[in-house]
């Protein structure tokens, strides 16, 4: 079989394709490719075996990252938490990695890598592990009564009623108020965990992507933002895609009232799933956090060609400068930010 390139922001049938296909998400829209293009110039191309003209049939997006720091690459997606490969069976994922293999080689590509959910590529590939994470997802079809019964006690359940004594308040939105209340938690939670915040525009370009999909969520303690969290609709599923908070409030419950607030959003309005991302395996706390909400964990593994076993990723260009992190002051992590965080994807 054939393959073909195609541009998935030029292409109509890809927008169709994605709308159509079921295990689609909303790391395969159009508006996450443009977002990514827009504020970090990556090149989004879609492979597929269907010819110009006809309708596709199956397909797998990545990005063309070029860097001097980090090296060019092809990355299926980046800062996507997951993309699964749009086929009907393996045979087809097989053939899109062995086009890729064949890319790198005539293109000089440091690598590939891909990110799928359910597939896994065949031994004879040639690929290895780069990362894994710990994946959760909430099922939201039971009642709402019958979902807040099987959150825990004293993690959630307690504490959503202490959010509620505490008179926590709570908005949503995309106005720029928010905005600068959840970057403003951001840039305290990352400089918790020794990371540069994404920077101010990746989030504007998601807003102005997703428009009414997307949602900011904070709750305040009288006029002090305390906890937010960013999530994208798509079909019938909510995405939790960034989450930031101010610990010197965390007993109050702020996280938890964001998180419940969005779940009761979800049901009212027919969803089935919210997706609660990836989190490191280091981050335990994080992981037993979800699954206090009854969330189902799985193991999310990406793939890399050539395996690199022993050689770092660009990721790991940050942890030279956490120690600078730690001391700096709030501008220079935003500059930092600009600076570094193309060269990651």
């Amino acid at each position: 079989m054939m393959l073909f390139q195609i541009d998935p922001l030029q292409d109509p049938r890809w927008k169709t394709f994605v709308e159509w296909h079921p295990e689609s998400s909303i790391f395969h829209r159009v508006e996450w490719l443009q977002a990514l293009k827009s504020c970090y110039g990556y090149v989004p191309v879609v492979l597929t075996t269907s010819a110009p003209g006809i309708p596709l049939d199956n397909a797998l997006p990545l990005c063309r990252i070029r860097s001097s720091l980090t090296g060019s690459r092809l990355v299926s997606l980046p800062f996507s938490d997951h993309c699964e490969p749009l086929v009907a069976a393996q045979a087809s994922f097989d053939h899109f990695i062995g086009g890729m293999t064949k890319d790198v080689a005539e293109n000089h590509w440091k690598y590939f890598e891909i990110r799928p959910i359910s597939y896994t590529p065949s031994a004879e590939a040639g690929l290895s592990i780069s990362n894994t994470y710990h994946f959760h997802r909430l099922d939201l079809r039971p009642s709402e009564q019958q979902l807040f019964k099987r959150f825990s006690k004293d993690s959630v359940q307690r504490k959503i009623r202490r959010a509620e004594r505490e008179s926590l308040r709570y908005e949503e939105g995309t106005s720029e108020k928010l905005l600068e209340c959840f970057y403003t938690l951001m840039i305290i939670t990352r400089r918790r965990h020794g990371l540069p915040p994404h920077p101010l525009k990746w989030f504007r370009s998601l807003i102005t992507a997703f428009g009414k999909d997307l949602k900011i969520r904070v709750s305040f303690k009288g006029e002090i933002p305390v906890a937010s969290i960013l999530t994208i609709d798509y079909k019938k599923k909510m995405v939790y895609k960034y989450g930031c908070s101010d610990t010197r409030y965390s007993n109050l419950g702020g996280n938890v009232l964001v998180f419940w607030h969005a779940i009761q959003d979800a049901k009212s309005r027919g969803m089935e799933e919210l997706d609660m991302g990836r989190s490191d395996l280091e981050n335990q706390g994080l992981a037993t956090f979800k699954e206090h909400w009854g969330a189902t964990g799985s193991t999310l593994k990406y793939w890399r060609y050539p395996a690199q076993k022993s050689k770092p990723g660009p990721e790991n260009m940050i942890k030279h400068v956490r120690r600078l992190i730690a001391i700096a002051p709030d501008a220079c992590l935003i500059g930092l930010s600009n600076l570094l965080y193309r060269h990651i994807g």
